[in-house]
């Protein structure tokens, strides 16, 4: 049996309290200052379940982490900018092989580019890249890569329909021009 060091409980009951503040910029500070993840200009996190060695996790500028999201950063996530994974996304990079005698782990870091939009529910795998401007519509389980602009459903999620290229959002600003207040 091994043990795991304190540090490690300490970072997950820290990720915790830090997810359920109602402070949006407090929560967005700490997440950053205490749990290591590198975020860009204008990121906004909402509340959040759980995010798991948040060193290995980078957000893009302008980036949105919608309420209830899982980040299990094991093997490392990049998200780019103006990503908006929207309420109760989990992206898992570690999971247990089903076919290992002793349920060894197994995985790979997961890419989201930019102005990818990630709906209500979507589970991500590991290794999986989910392309530039792609959406991954409700409820679907990402188990295979993403093209660009691409739109996939479903479980496996699979290719429903493209995505317009024409993509000039900038969650940084509301759509008056205005910066949001965080």
């Amino acid at each position: 049996m091994s043990i795991r060091p304190a540090g490690s409980g300490l970072k997950f009951v820290a990720a915790e309290v830090i997810g359920r503040l109602p402070h949006r910029s407090l929560r967005t500070f700490l997440t950053s200052w205490v749990l290591g993840v590198q975020i860009g200009r204008d990121v906004r996190f909402h509340r959040f379940r759980e995010i798991r060695h948040g060193r290995r996790i980078e957000v893009g500028t302008g980036s949105i982490i919608g309420l209830w999201a899982t980040l299990d950063g094991r093997q490392g996530i990049r998200i780019g900018d103006n990503v908006n994974l929207s309420s109760e996304v989990s992206i898992w990079t570690q999971q247990h092989d089903y076919n290992s005698p002793v349920f060894a782990t197994e995985g790979g870091p997961v890419t989201i580019g930019d102005r990818a939009w990630i709906s209500y529910r979507t589970t991500i795998l590991p290794g999986v890249s989910i392309g530039e401007g792609a959406v991954v519509a409700a409820g679907a389980v990402v188990t295979q890569d993403v093209e660009p602009f691409t739109v996939v459903g479903g479980i496996p999620a699979k290719k429903i329909a493209e995505r317009s290229r024409d993509l000039t959002y900038d969650f940084g600003r509301d759509i008056s021009g205005t910066p949001w207040f965080i």
